[in-house]
C-alpha cells in the first residue's frame, strides 16, 4: 500500500536526517566486557545486522564495534572499538563491512570492504582501502553489491577486490533480488528506486518512503519506514501492506533471515519477529549514548 502524501512527505524529511546522521570516527579500539539483558548495551548507533549460520547467533554492527548476543540477551563485544557500517553475513563466520577505523588505529579514516572470516573477531581490507565507505552492502548470487556513500553511487564486485561502478544516486539502503541478480532497490527521499539491469541505472523513487529494506526470498520483501512501520511485499515492491510497528523509535538496520523472521534495529534495542512482522521480541535492549 502507498502512504498518503502527508505521511510520505513527513517520511522523506526523517529520511533526509537519517541520510546524514551515520559519520565519523569510532572508539579507542579496545575489546569490550559482558553485559546482562538487565543492564543493557551502551551504544551510539547501530549499523547492521545478521546471523552467523554457523551458529544460529545474532550479531550487531555498531558504531563502537561488532556484538555478540546470546538467545538469554547476554551481549559481548567480540571486536575491537571501530565504526561497522554497512554490515552483512555472506557465509559461516564470513562478515562483510566497512566503515571507519578505531581511534589511534593507524588505518584508513574509509576502510573501504572489509572482511572477517572468524566471526567478527578480526578483519582485513580487501579493497578500496581509504577511498570508499560502504554505508549499505548486499551479498547476493555470489556478488557483492555496495552502496558507496563517499562517491555516491553503487558498486558491484564478484570478489571483493576490484569493482564495477554502476549508477550515481543519493540513498540510504540497497536489496537485490533474491532470484534476479539484475533487479536491485535502493531507498531514497522520493520512494525506492528500482533497476532491472544490475544496479546500471535506477528509476525515480516512487511509491512508499521507507529506510531499510531486506530481500531473503522472492515473495518476502521486508521495508521499514523512517516511523518504524514495517511493512511487507510479496511483489517485488509492487504493492506493500503494513505488518505492524516496531518498538523503540526510529529504526537503524532491518535483515530479514528468511520469510518470516526479520529483525530490526531500533532506538532502545533490537527486535525480531518470527510471525512475518507481526509480533515482535526484544533480542538486545540498548543504553543510548551520545555519539561524539
Amino acid at each position: 500500500m502507498a502512504l498518503r502524501p502527508r505521511s510520505a512527505a513527513t517520511a522523506a524529511a526523517l529520511l533526509a536526517a537519517v541520510l546524514t546522521a551515520c559519520t565519523g570516527g569510532s572508539g579507542d579500539g579496545t575489546t569490550g566486557s559482558e553485559t546482562s539483558p538487565s543492564e543493557g548495551t551502551a551504544l551510539s548507533h547501530i549499523h547492521g545486522l545478521g546471523v552467523d549460520p554457523a551458529d544460529g547467533r545474532l550479531y550487531v554492527a555498531t558504531h563502537e564495534g561488532v556484538i555478540a548476543v546470546a538467545d538469554d540477551g547476554s551481549s559481548q563485544r567480540v571486536s575491537d572499538t571501530a565504526d561497522y557500517m554497512g554490515f552483512t553475513v555472506a557465509g559461516p563466520k564470513t562478515f562483510l563491512g566497512s566503515g571507519h577505523p578505531a581511534e589511534g588505529s593507524g588505518d584508513h579514516a574509509n576502510r573501504g570492504l572489509i572482511q572477517s572470516t572468524d566471526a567478527g573477531k578480526t578483519w582485513k581490507t580487501l579493497s578500496l582501502g581509504g577511498e570508499v565507505d560502504f554505508h549499505a552492502l548486499d551479498y547476493a548470487h555470489n556478488t557483492i553489491y555496495g552502496y558507496d556513500s563517499t562517491g555516491g553511487l553503487l558498486r558491484v564486485s564478484k570478489d571483493g577486490k576490484t569493482w564495477d561502478k554502476r549508477a550515481e544516486l543519493a540513498a540510504l539502503d540497497i536489496a537485490v533480488s533474491p532470484n534476479d541478480p539484475d533487479i536491485v532497490l535502493a531507498t531514497t527521499q522520493n520512494g525506492i528506486a528500482k533497476s532491472t539491469n544490475g544496479g546500471k541505472s535506477f528509476s525515480r523513487g516512487a511509491g512508499p518512503v521507507m529506510a531499510y529494506l531486506s530481500w531473503t526470498k522472492p515473495d518476502a520483501l521486508y521495508g521499514i519506514d523512517p516511523t518504524g512501520a514495517l511493512h511487507r511485499s510479496t511483489d517485488g515492491s509492487a504493492t506493500w501492506k503494513k505488518t505492524a510497528t516496531v518498538p523503540g523509535g526510529q529504526p537503524q538496520a532491518l535483515t530479514a533471515v528468511d520469510a518470516n523472521r526479520a529483525l530490526i534495529a531500533t532506538q532502545d534495542g533490537v527486535y525480531e519477529s518470527r510471525d512475518g512482522g507481526k509480533t515482535f521480541t526484544q533480542r538486545l535492549s540498548v543504553t543510548h549514548t551520545t555519539d561524539d
